[in-house]
């Protein structure tokens, strides 16, 4: 298990992350959405152990993580420009990881590179951006960590070789229940994968829900009322969002679904629907909510 707790990093007189805390289960996909600026990539960073918090405790399998050569060898950190030694081909980064990482599996190293046709005796420097991508993951999961973090992670990558990756993380998920965090500012591609999601603003973590408990509190309405809309209408509900489109009206409504539904029907309208909303969709009404609005936003 994950473990930050209270969690504050300052660089110079910017605090890139301020009093944060998170939980991350066993063999979870978590999530880390944010802002640009928000502090993601510095709290990543802080997670494997590359940076030293100003304050707060950073624990995997409830030991601090950063000088533990220990829990790193448990650990791989994938960044959004992935780093290799200079000139080195995959083989020969494959042997430098070998000695790194205990757990590592030469068998796996070559059917990963087999399935993904990566060419282990080319240089790696002479990789376009998505096969170096590929080569990191490939060098990844060949050393079967417990823990794989991820920032940007399917940047460069063509939908083929997206859909594979993909499949391979949720694989060693099912079979060995690695744990994963993934940052990233595609949340199409963190709905596919993931089961938990951190929001992060300005630093602060300021949600952390399971996936569906959070598509869950925040629901899409389309309304009509024959003689207009009735006053008041949705009356102690938390509305994140009105829009009107013709006699069509749009709400974006957070709280108990049950009682919203009951609410609206009462009013009796000639259309209503409740809509899915995608976590894209969430990420803005949500962060909405905390100052950080997009007007006008169209949502069909």
């Amino acid at each position: 298990m994950i473990e930050m707790k209270n969690i504050s990093k300052a660089f110079d007189r910017f605090e890139a992350v301020k009093n944060a805390s998170l939980t991350i289960q066993k063999g979870s996909i978590y999530g880390l959405i944010g802002s640009n600026g928000a502090g993601k990539t510095t709290l990543i960073k802080l997670l494997a152990g590359i940076y030293q918090a100003d304050n707060g405790v950073v624990r995997i399998d409830g030991e601090a993580v950063y000088e533990n050569e220990v829990i790193k060898q448990k650990l791989f950190y994938i960044p959004d420009q992935p780093y290799f030694l200079n000139h080195y081909t995959a083989k020969q980064m494959a042997r430098f990881y070998k000695s790194i990482y205990p757990s590592w599996s030469d068998q796996r190293f070559l059917t990963l590179a087999d399935h993904l046709g990566l060419d282990i005796n080319k240089k790696i420097h002479t990789f376009s951006k998505g096969w170096q991508r590929q080569a990191a993951f490939i060098l990844a999961l060949s050393a079967k960590p417990e823990f794989l973090i991820l920032d940007e992670p399917l940047d460069g990558l063509d939908p083929v070789a997206r859909k594979k990756v993909k499949n391979l993380l949720i694989q060693d998920v099912a079979d060995r229940e690695m744990t994963i965090l993934i940052s990233s500012h595609n949340l199409r591609e963190l709905e596919d994968i993931c089961d938990h999601i951190g929001i992060i603003h300005n630093g602060e973590v300021l949600i952390e829900k399971e996936l569906d408990e959070l598509k869950s509190d925040v629901h899409k309405i389309q309304v009509a009322f024959r003689n207009g809309l009735p006053d008041p209408f949705l009356k102690g509900q938390k509305v994140l969002h009105t829009e009107k489109r013709g006699s069509i009206y749009l709400y974006i409504v957070k709280g108990h679904e049950d009682e919203i539904v009951k609410q609206i029907r009462q009013a009796e309208p000639v259309i209503f629907d409740l809509l899915p909303l995608t976590l894209e969709e969430i990420f803005i009404y949500e962060m909405g909510d905390y100052g950080y609005a997009i007007q006008n936003v169209i949502v069909e």
